[in-house]
């Protein structure tokens, strides 16, 4: 993938770049893989606001990805690249051996007319889907599952790849790319290679309005409301962000407070990520 760098000839357009979509070969999706998508704007089932700053956008259709990989010993050939606009990866259409059609995340390096497979007996190529007890050590996977069957559930944006460390008794240790280390069952399916897009990390929207396209809305920072607005309003010219510590408008503590809940599987982390910085 290559980033295209636009010519100022506007304010918006001065160091605006974005992608050169060069690997897309379809630009129509496939309509038995393409299913209404609902907008919901941050609320919930009543209505309620509960992700602030998001609405409108383009109107969009959801593509069924195959984050399974379950059909076991049947090859399937790599018949276009598409865009898909509810994620930052490219999709690859499969047409397998009986004529089913099915979208996958598009691995880098995967091109049309490649023969991809999954199942324990599928080669170690990038694109191919092998439990990780088949899978050589030190290798790069991506969409990972946590439970057989379940479909992959990690590492799935654009340019992102875990690498497997170890096999010990039923778990591998996987690095993940915010540098923690997880434990998975040996059983579970991994896609093996790097996803591809990976410039989209690169892109810089230029303006506004195009933040607006993708359904992000503006936030306002909490310094420069009032103090009956928000915890950190009020003072006069500019003043830090409050003690003890960094509070959301309703006086939650924020910005660096841990929110994992899920201690059960805390025994599940080797390895903590790291943070930014470090």
């Amino acid at each position: 993938m290559a980033i295209k760098i636009y010519k100022p000839t506007s304010p918006g357009r001065r160091g605006m770049t974005g992608s050169s979509f060069e690997e897309i070969t379809a630009s129509r999706p496939e309509r038995s893989l393409v299913a209404p998508l609902r907008r919901k704007a941050g609320r919930n089932v009543r209505g309620k606001i509960t992700v602030r700053h998001q609405g409108g956008g383009h109107k969009r259709k959801y593509r069924l990805i195959d984050f399974k990989r379950d059909k076991i010993g049947i090859p399937a050939r790599v018949e276009s690249i598409q865009y898909d606009p509810n994620r930052s990866a490219r999709i690859a259409l499969l047409v397998y051996a009986d004529g089913e059609k099915r979208y996958i995340i598009a691995p880098l390096g995967v091109k049309v007319d490649d023969i991809l497979m999954s199942g324990p007996s599928a080669e170690l190529r990038p694109g191919n889907a092998l439990p990780i007890e088949r899978i050589q050590l030190g290798m790069m996977i991506h969409n990972i599952e946590l439970k057989p069957g379940a479909g992959g559930q990690l590492v799935r944006s654009a340019g992102t790849s875990a690498q497997l460390l170890a096999r010990e008794g039923k778990y591998a240790q996987v690095r993940l790319p915010s540098g923690e280390v997880r434990l998975v069952g040996i059983r579970c399916m991994a896609t093996l290679g790097q996803v591809g897009n990976a410039d989209h990390g690169r892109i810089n929207l230029g303006k506004a309005g195009r933040s607006r396209w993708l359904g992000i809305r503006p936030a306002t920072r909490g310094s420069v409301m009032s103090p009956r607005d928000h915890p950190h309003g009020g003072g006069e010219g500019k003043t830090p962000i409050g003690m003890p510590s960094p509070k959301s408008p309703w006086g939650k503590p924020t910005l660096g407070k841990k929110t994992r809940r899920r201690k059960a599987t805390d025994k599940m982390i080797v390895r903590r990520r790291q943070k930014k910085g470090r």
